[in-house]
């Protein structure tokens, strides 16, 4: 009887290994898995050789035709005389590919942009799932991002960086004065919304990049490399460099409005 009591509970203990084995892969797995969804994010101008400029990191939504990005990333007007284009790098190294992007929608204050394929009929890989409930993930939670830090000079090779979300926390302070104030800080003051503050270090470059669970690939943010400089660092003459994200609700609500499904 003890002998068939303890085989049962073997088998239960089996079942829920199995099940949570199955609910949590390695991280080089799902590396591999998300890796050919992160694309650079530039632009390219013709008259001057066909130079491609690697500005910061997006990743594929919507079934292969739309990018999300920061806003930061393509607000730059385009040069008409240099008939400068936006593009999206996809590949490895040298290795890559060039398509042509547009604007489909943006949000200064939340720092996120939509971009979509226009020209070429490619449908790049879309392997990222996203967080569907509304709520934060809380501190403690393993984190890793991946995207094309420092791309601009170490090219399109790309790197994730792992860490813990270290605090969930408003995205700007209140300014000391007057003197402080400029009208993007103000719009951001109005607007206040909490975002991840990360310990894994972000670099100019990773700009753009999918926050994900490590555990899982779940996205649940957008690296955000600017915000400390616009917001919760603003007052400080010598930054830290903390890394901070946006909350992926903000892009899935930019996305929805562009019916656009994540």
């Amino acid at each position: 009887m003890k002998s068939t009591f303890f085989l049962i509970v073997l088998s239960i203990f089996h079942i829920l290994n199995t099940v949570y084995a199955s609910d949590s892969l390695s991280l080089p797995l799902i590396i591999k898995k998300v890796q050919p969804s992160v694309v650079g994010v530039g632009t390219l101008t013709p008259i001057e050789g066909n130079l491609a400029q690697l500005k910061g990191t997006g990743f594929v939504i919507g079934g292969g035709r739309y990018i999300a990005t920061n806003y930061h990333v393509v607000s730059e007007t385009l040069s008409q005389e240099k008939i400068q284009k936006r593009v999206v790098f996809v590949g490895t190294g040298r290795k890559f590919e060039l398509h042509e992007v547009e604007i489909v929608d943006f949000d200064p204050v939340f720092d996120l942009a939509i971009l979509e394929i226009v020209k070429d009929k490619v449908v790049l890989p879309s392997k990222f799932t996203f967080r569907e409930t509304e709520g934060l993930i809380e501190p403690g939670v393993e984190i890793a991002f991946t995207g094309f830090p420092i791309g601009s000079v170490l090219g399109l090779y790309p790197a994730t960086h792992k860490g813990i979300i270290a605090a969930v926390t408003p995205d700007s302070n209140q300014a000391n004065s007057s003197s402080q104030l400029n009208s993007q800080l103000i719009a951001r003051l109005q607007r206040k919304f909490d975002v991840y503050q990360l310990d894994a270090t972000a670099f100019p470059g990773n700009s753009g990049s999918a926050l994900y669970v490590a555990n899982s690939g779940e996205v649940i943010g957008i690296i955000n490399k600017v915000m400390v400089q616009g917001g919760k660092e603003y007052a400080l003459s010598s930054p830290s460099g903390i890394t901070y994200a946006i909350p992926v609700k903000h892009l899935r609500n930019l996305a929805s409005r562009n019916n656009i499904k994540l």
